[in-house]
């Protein structure tokens, strides 16, 4: 397993200076580039099931351990604000609940039930996604769930970075990112672990764009919920629309801060 071996570039890691050990760090980021290009075939298909599932109705629900189910779902918890989604329709599941997002539960991993029971919770079906990440390709949990979830005649896709592992033949889309292995050898929050964030970055953005919620390379449907984000929205509109910045701002305030409305009522006949 490449994310368990030894990298021999770092055998004398602990004997190199600080700046030593940020430029091997960097050189060796340089292969997560390579492993996201070589599987970039891979990522555009989830790009486009993942927006025709949302493009249905159905929902987005990863699965992850650990580093993986952090990554996970950080992702899922940055598309409303985004995007303008409701809170259900990217979803994360990880293995020991809600309090793993925060704190490392390292043995809820190996229960594979503990998936079963938490897709049957949200009641999925066949008009959703499931995509499980992990750096092994063999955790329980994750294998667990993309079973039960292909039982169901869900669409799978699994997410791993290692070769020829259970959840690449398993998962009906795999995605092989191929970074090997790590500076510090089996942490993989490193290199796999920073590919997992940037493969899910491509598949959610790609399908929103997909999906229609993106104008030119604007977030039209972001939401408004800070002081930050009501000067974005109103650059939008300036940049979409012949106004100023002060009618921007006006012409949201009129419109509960939504950029389409504003934008749809500019283009209404007086």
């Amino acid at each position: 397993m490449s994310t368990e071996s030894r990298n021999p570039r770092s055998y004398s890691l602990d004997k190199m200076s600080a700046r030593e050990i940020v430029r091997l760090m960097n050189d060796e980021e340089a292969i997560v580039l390579r492993a996201l290009q070589a599987a970039e075939d891979s990522i555009a298909i989830a790009i486009e099931r993942v927006s025709e599932a949302y493009l249905r109705g159905g929902r987005v629900i990863y699965l992850g351990s650990g580093t993986s189910g952090r990554i996970a779902t950080t992702d899922a918890a940055e598309m409303p604000p985004t995007f303008g989604l409701e809170a259900d329709r990217f979803i994360a599941l990880v293995s020991g609940g809600a309090v793993a997002s925060q704190k490392a539960v390292e043995d809820a991993e190996d229960d594979p039930h503990q998936a079963v029971v938490a897709l049957n919770e949200l009641r999925v079906d066949t008009r959703d996604v499931v995509i499980g990440l992990a750096a092994s390709g063999t955790t329980p949990f994750v294998l667990g769930g993309i079973r039960h979830a292909k039982q169901k005649g869900i669409w799978t896709c699994g997410i791993a970075n290692n070769k020829n592992t259970q959840l690449l033949e398993l998962a009906d889309h795999p995605i092989l990112l191929d970074t090997g292995p790590e500076v510090l050898t089996g942490s993989t929050r490193l290199k796999a672990g920073t590919s997992q964030k940037l493969v899910l970055n491509r598949i959610s953005t790609g399908a929103m764009v997909l999906s229609g919620k993106v104008i030119e390379n604007l977030m039209v449907d972001v939401k408004a919920k800070n002081q930050k984000l009501k000067e974005r929205c109103a650059r939008i509109v300036k940049e979409l629309a012949p106004v100023t910045l002060d009618e921007a701002y006006d012409l949201l305030e009129k419109n509960d801060w939504n950029i389409r409305k504003v934008l749809d009522g500019l283009k209404a006949p007086v």
